[in-house]
């Protein structure tokens, strides 16, 4: 329901002045607004942990370690049978991915190598540093537990798997309004 209210200013010269309210079911919120716009920029990048045995809950938390603290790019496990940018697999080295950023319908390569959790590295900070690395962030070695991309470096007490503001700005920078900028391509191997 519509309301109309006018005002009548008196004082010389008269003026009328018509205010329409409008219902609240059809105003639109400035959160609205904002969340429809971010949606509209958001880079959704599949990944394929099939051949990931083992790590099945440190990728799905290094996942939601990135998903939860970046806006413009989502990573979305890839149905079965369907194409994924990300190929994430388990293997007996050290762990090592490519570098991105990686673009939809692109590919990158994570592996998630066995040989850093038998020296004490913690398997999500691990899952969640790879994954980093597509996403177009470098090893920024040596540096503290509170930066992700320390790696290694941080040592094995270390396990925080959540990306500094710094990190998270460079990968919204990477992905800003679904940015079209070619991946790096290199293979980053985590060795100390």
């Amino acid at each position: 329901m519509l309301h109309s209210i006018r005002l009548v200013i008196t004082g010389g010269a008269a003026a009328v002045v018509a205010l329409t309210a409008v219902p609240a079911a059809n105003a639109v919120s400035a959160q609205e607004t904002r969340a429809a716009k971010s949606t509209a920029a958001v880079v959704t990048l599949r990944y394929d942990d099939s051949r990931a045995a083992g790590w099945e809950s440190a990728i799905a938390a290094g996942v939601a370690s990135w998903n939860n603290n970046v806006e413009n790019v989502k990573l979305v496990e890839a149905a079965p049978g369907t194409r994924a940018e990300i190929q994430i697999v388990a293997t007996s080295g050290w762990p090592q991915a490519s570098l991105g950023p990686v673009r939809p319908g692109g590919r990158a390569r994570v592996e998630l190598g066995n040989q850093a959790v038998a020296q004490g590295h913690d398997k999500t900070r691990i899952a969640a540093h790879e994954l980093g690395h597509n996403l177009g962030l470098p090893d920024t070695k040596p540096g503290p537990c509170s930066q992700l991309m320390s790696g290694s470096s941080a040592g094995t007490s270390c396990k925080n798997a959540v990306p500094d503001a710094a990190e998270q700005a460079r990968v919204e920078a990477a992905y800003r309004n679904g940015a079209t900028t070619p991946a790096d391509g290199r293979v980053l191997v985590d060795a100390r």
